[in-house]
């Protein structure tokens, strides 16, 4: 793994695919001129909208957003990675896919959300992502290059399960990636404190893009897209407006943290 900087965008997506499209092209931008190598998107960033009609959307979203993202990627000469996006999984349900593309456009490594957002939070609000979303195969998914260094692949509700992240970590995870659309109430509640420790315990850096903002009448999203580094310290923070954040991904810190603390040596349950 080299010094390189990354970047974080926080998006508020609507049903329009092209104006998500267009705000996404923008933010990229910024972010590749601001010298980022690896570019990260939030959950849900090509469409967040009527959780039914991603069905019926689900192809022409799919296609709309892997092309975009290949073009963006060669466009810039950078690695961006594709929060999440619904791609056809069967007849009623769709995957919910974060990709990664290299600077030639490529894809090199692809993830399906596996823990399904089923749940009926205080606000008075009842989620029920299973009913739409097929989840992928429970296996973690992680990519490695000399220069990136060895990447964890999760998704939004992902971030309360942390056997997923010592997987990742298991299989030489460096840098955990958490694209989220976490709703405002728990965002509020849990947020922070979920990355830091999943950070913390797993001497990783946590990078979390996140949508922020209203998304029609019932749909509120947190913000505060994050990065935090192997001891917990957050080295950039968005607001709840959209924009990009950026921090440096050092080898040393990583090395300096496992150094001072080698708990993950130290682990006698497995």
């Amino acid at each position: 793994m080299n010094f390189y900087t990354l970047a974080a965008v926080q998006m508020n997506s609507q049903p329009n695919v092209k104006e998500n499209l267009d705000q996404a092209s923008n933010l990229i931008d910024r972010a590749a001129h601001k010298g980022a190598l690896l570019i990260s998107l939030p959950e849900n960033f090509a469409y967040l909208g009527d959780m039914e009609q991603r069905i019926s959307k689900a192809e022409n979203i799919s296609v709309q957003a892997e092309d975009f993202l290949r073009e963006k990627a060669a466009e810039h000469q950078v690695y961006i990675l594709g929060g999440s996006f619904p791609v056809p999984a069967d007849e009623n349900r769709v995957y919910n896919r974060s990709l990664l593309i290299n600077p030639d456009g490529e894809i090199e490594v692809q993830y399906d959300k596996i823990h399904l957002f089923d749940v009926n939070i205080p606000d008075g609000f009842t989620y029920r992502e299973s009913n739409i979303v097929k989840p992928g195969t429970p296996e973690p998914v992680t990519f490695q290059t000399e220069e990136l260094g060895h990447l964890g692949l999760s998704i939004c509700y992902d971030l309360r399960f942390p056997e997923l992240y010592r997987k990742l970590v298991d299989q030489g995870a460096e840098i955990l990636f958490v694209p989220s659309a976490f709703t405002e109430l728990t965002g509020e509640a849990h947020w922070h404190s979920l990355l830091r420790a999943r950070a913390i315990e797993n001497t990783c850096y946590v990078v979390a893009p996140a949508q922020t903002g209203q998304h029609g009448p019932k749909r509120t999203t947190y913000g505060h897209s994050l990065i935090a580094d192997p001891w917990g310290e957050i080295q950039a923070e968005a607001s709840t407006k959209t924009g990009i954040i950026l921090a440096e991904m050092s080898p040393d810190r990583i090395a300096e943290v496992r150094q001072q603390i080698p708990s993950l040596e130290h682990r006698v349950v497995k």
